[in-house]
């Protein structure tokens, strides 16, 4: 199947490099490039999940954002105890 797609100068610069390098064409570098990104992508989702413990406490904290790690070391830093 044949497609449009559109890469950055610098992308397409370094990619035509590493196939001149490794022998191989274009088309190759991209195969095998999406093939490894789509690989990693099953093996993540493969994986089987591991519970994680919870010791003591109340659980999470209300306002508590775990995908925030600037916030959540400025909260763990406090010194007045209120965390």
């Amino acid at each position: 199947m044949r497609t449009t797609v559109r890469l950055d100068d610098a992308l397409m610069r370094d990619v035509k490099q590493y196939a001149a390098e490794e022998g191989m064409t274009l088309t190759a570098v991209l195969h095998r490039a999406l093939r490894e990104l789509l690989a990693r992508r099953r093996s993540l989702e493969d994986r089987e999940r591991v519970p994680l413990p919870s010791f003591a406490g109340a659980g999470l904290q209300p306002g508590v954002d775990l995908d925030d790690s600037a916030a959540l070391i400025e909260l763990m830093e406090r010194d007045d105890g209120s965390a």
